[in-house]
């Protein structure tokens, strides 16, 4: 049957299918630009067409030369004069156009882009955005965005899409349109019902507009119906995959107010805070429902979430279960299992640890306990998993940290038990509509007050040059007998690194500028900064710095046994500086600690540099943080600065996350949080909330969506997820 004589039915499902079609079906693709598009990701149409514009260069706001103003962003249209290649040094080389409209001449420069020689000719018409400087009596632009133009540009949008593998941004553009006319007509997966709700454009409107506006409120509007689209996606997975794990199970509906529940409050040596208090009852209501609790704790650094979740342990006993309780290090499992153990022991219930480095002997009698439910309670490490651990009733299972543990690790161990509730922790500041966002299957308690422990810290922001200020504190807090933590972003350099090092630097007690480091180009797009080695800090420092004390260093991939001694001699006292990367993010509790600097402090994100400094302050004594900084990026110490503001997590959280670009969610992002590109979860809590309740109503109607208004959206569902489970989908799962 041909084209012309097809029915309309028969068109809209060959254009649904050609989603998933290989990118190779669309014209201009060859096998060549397909292995480019592959290592960008792209497979498939519906990647090619995903590969939403990171900006877009509005056009209706052109200006003339004469009048662009100094110091702002500007769009200015005009014709190429001259292209000359310049080589000021041997490795530099730099194109310099001038471009011309009728009030005046601006200088281009673009640095390490020779190719733009070629490009580039005298009398072709250009437009270009970028910061307008004035040098040498020009006003200039340096690396601009620079688009060919044809007649006049004033209301033409022009979108910049990302890029690589020598595919220019003419040519994406060229195949994302190719890519829209063979899906033109396809099926509309949202559900009319929806569309009419939220007002939202069709999904091909939707496409065509976010890569080709015509005004930027039309990309606004096609931006706002792909992002909705994305996060109900998300809260639909999330939802039925928490449905399939309750599936033929039968929970266990915990007794929330038996003995050793009652017993425990009375044996606390404080009083829960406000926060513990209500985290507290919303963990015992949802162990005592009689569905699959699947609960999440969400607690600052210090705010005291593992009691909390101390009281759902003693709920499960209680309830004759048994517990698994998983922490990422030994060193945490430890600290668990002493804090547990002796409030436990007021109670009745028996505490176990089991880690990789628990005896043969001990293992087997602990394993023994377990097996004949001897033991109450068993924390440990990933040795928790081993096929050999076999509990007689596991009705609970906690993680700590669970954003350090995979998918098929965290479903390892809720497999230990017939049908256990879940719960989770995490010290990870996320505010309440990423949490939904993240883990809409999963109810949620928050933790932001503080129990009256502690004498708290304040944090400073230096730059290098500064860093002898970090360092005096540092040796009044040891002179005092108090201990210093230095946190480098790298463990170590290769070995042509550090000679050149060595051969590049030499050390002046006055000359703070001396350091140890390790060049990166580019590196989080600063080519001018050099991040910190661990391995060549902890020497330079215990040999210029701290010679009259003991320095010793912890990065995540030593030995566990190496790793453990050392975080214990540092617990007990016998080092006084420890240089370690983030693996202190997470680990024990060490009063005496008061400083800790954190080098090159700009290449984390706020979130993380905040867990990182609750690691002092902890005792009786204040502490003190020192964020150094070399970077020269506008803005990167203002950023800093919020942590001098404020101690609470979730605000810089919040504030971390507003500035990020869209999509970028989570600091250190996990796998399958590029399911959400369009979604900034400041900007669109609103929106987070809909899908969620959108999602959980066409799930209470349609469990299995299975109804035919929901036909188009199974199918999307299946294209979009099948074979790609992502982390945050299937906690708990």
């Amino acid at each position: 049957m041909s084209n012309t004589s097809a029915r309309p039915s028969d068109i809209r499902l060959r254009a649904t299918l050609a989603f998933d079609e290989s990118i190779t079906s669309v014209a201009g693709v060859s096998s060549k630009r397909a292995c480019e598009l592959q290592r960008m990701g792209m497979r498939r149409v519906r990647d090619l067409l995903q590969n939403f514009p990171r900006r877009y260069i509005d056009m209706s706001c052109v200006c003339k030369v004469a009048e662009a103003p100094i110091g702002r962003m500007a769009t200015i249209a005009g014709v190429v004069h001259e292209v000359k290649l310049k080589k000021p040094k041997p490795r530099l080389k730099l194109v310099e156009i001038s471009v011309i409209d009728e009030t005046g001449v601006i200088i281009v420069t673009a640095f390490n882009q020779p190719w733009l020689k070629d490009k580039l000719h005298a009398g072709e018409r250009v437009a270009l955005s970028g910061k307008v400087e004035f040098d040498y009596g020009f006003k200039r632009m340096t690396n601009p965005i620079i688009e060919h133009v044809q007649g006049e540009v004033s209301g033409l949008i022009l979108s910049v899409h990302p890029t690589g593998g020598g595919i220019s941004q003419k040519q994406m553009r060229s195949l994302i349109r190719s890519a829209l006319q063979i899906t033109s007509g396809a099926l509309d997966p949202l559900p009319l019902e929806l569309r009419q709700k939220y007002r939202l454009m069709s999904r091909q409107t939707a496409l065509r507009c976010v890569h080709f506006p015509h005004t930027m409120q039309e990309a606004a509007q096609a931006r706002r119906r792909l992002a909705f689209e994305e996060l109900l996606y998300v809260q639909l997975l999330m939802m039925t995959e928490s449905a399939k794990r309750v599936e033929g199970l039968v929970p266990c509906s915990h007794t929330i107010n038996g003995k050793r529940v009652l017993q425990l409050s009375d044996a606390l040596p404080f009083e829960l805070s406000a926060g513990q208090e209500k985290a507290k009852r919303d963990l015992l209501h949802v162990m005592s429902k009689p569905s699959l609790a699947n609960h999440m704790i969400l607690g600052d650094v210090g705010t005291g979430k593992t009691v909390v979740a101390a009281f759902g342990m003693a709920a499960a006993v209680d309830s004759g279960g048994q517990v698994l309780m998983l922490a990422p290090t030994e060193v945490l499992a430890e600290q668990h299992a002493r804090t547990l153990g002796d409030l436990f022991a007021c109670v009745g219930i028996r505490v176990g640890l089991l880690t990789g480095s628990t005896s043969s002997n001990d293992r087997m009698r602990i394993l023994n306990d377990l097996s004949s439910g001897n033991l109450d309670v068993l924390i440990g490490t990933h040795a928790l998993m081993e096929d050999d651990v076999v509990p007689a009733n596991c009705t609970l299972v906690v993680i700590d940290e669970q954003q350090r543990f995979g998918v098929d690790q965290r479903a390892s161990l809720l497999s230990k038990g017939a049908a256990p509730d879940a719960l989770y922790l995490t010290a990870t500041p996320i505010p309440r509509t990423m949490a939904l966002a993240l883990f809409g299957n999963m109810t949620l308690s928050y933790i932001k007050d503080r129990p009256k422990t502690g004498s708290g810290r304040q944090t400073y922001v230096l730059s290098r040059s500064d860093r002898g200020k970090a360092y005096d504190a540092a040796k009044e807090a040891l002179a005092q007998g108090q201990q210093v933590y230095v946190v480098c972003p790298l463990v170590g350099l290769n070995a042509q690194e550090r000679n050149e090092a060595a051969q590049r630097h030499s050390y002046d007690e006055d000359d703070c500028d001396f350091y140890p480091q390790v060049t990166i180009e580019g590196a989080h797009g600063d080519p001018d900064a050099s991040l910190t080695a661990a391995v060549e800090e902890a020497s330079f420092l215990s040999r210029n710095v701290f010679p009259d004390y003991r320095v010793e260093l912890m990065y995540g991939g030593m030995p566990s046994d190496e790793k453990r001694a050392v975080m214990q001699r540092f617990a007990n006292g016998e080092v006084n500086v420890l240089v370690t990367t983030t693996v202190v993010e997470v680990g024990i509790d060490v009063p005496n600690a008061t400083v800790m600097i954190i080098e090159d402090a700009d290449r984390f994100g706020l979130s993380q540099l905040h867990q990182l400094r609750g690691r002092v302050g902890r005792g009786d004594k204040p502490g003190q943080v020192f964020l150094v900084s070399a970077s020269k990026k506008e803005g990167a110490i203002a950023r800093l600065s919020a942590l001098q503001r404020t101690d609470d997590g979730f605000e810089l959280a919040e504030e971390d996350l507003a500035m990020r670009r869209e999509g970028d969610i989570l600091g250190n992002r996990q796998s399958g949080a590029s399911a959400l590109k369009l979604v900034n979860v400041i900007r669109d809590a609103a929106m987070i909330e809909e899908a969620h309740n959108s999602a959980a109503a066409i799930l209470q109607a349609d469990p299995y969506l299975q109804d035919s208004e929901n036909a188009a959206l199974a199918r999307e569902m299946r294209s979009i997820f099948t074979g790609e489970q992502y982390e945050y989908a299937v906690i708990g799962g």
